[in-house]
């Protein structure tokens, strides 16, 4: 799976790229196998004037074989921002995972396991034991 990562309006260093890479990458790790390429866009969407929710986290998936996905969050942080963005793709993906997984078909009966019948020796086999025990019993008496 490729990642790549993108910024905007902050400046973007190598640590930055595998921070962010690495925390997405970690949320939708089970997804792995699914996954062609990940795009990971953060910004600053006031630049460098302060306010809230102003950072900005866009994480598109291209699952294989499916159009791509996309997920947006705003918060006051861009930890905060990464974060959210991937627990909304992962939400997405589990939603896209789970419909194209086999459904379970209900036959409309119920069935029990077979309730295994004991042979008539066994039967009277555990009847004379029972029966000897008993007359010990008594005798000790």
């Amino acid at each position: 799976m490729q990642v790549q990562v993108d910024s905007n309006h902050i400046e973007g260093s190598a640590e930055l790229q595998e921070w962010v890479g690495s925390l997405v990458v970690d949320e939708l790790d089970r997804y792995s196998s699914f996954l062609t390429r990940l795009e990971i866009h953060v910004g600053d969407v006031n630049a460098q004037k302060a306010g809230a929710q102003d950072k900005r986290c866009q994480i598109e998936a291209h699952p294989k074989g499916h159009t791509s996905l996309s997920a947006t969050h705003h918060a006051e942080s861009l930890e905060l921002a990464v974060a959210g963005a991937a627990k909304k793709i992962s939400h997405a993906l589990e939603h896209l995972v789970g419909r194209l997984s086999p459904r379970v078909e209900s036959t409309g009966r119920l069935t029990a396991p077979p309730v295994r019948e004991d042979s008539p020796a066994e039967i009277d086999a555990l009847l004379e034991d029972e029966f000897l025990a008993k007359q010990a019993d008594l005798e000790k008496e």
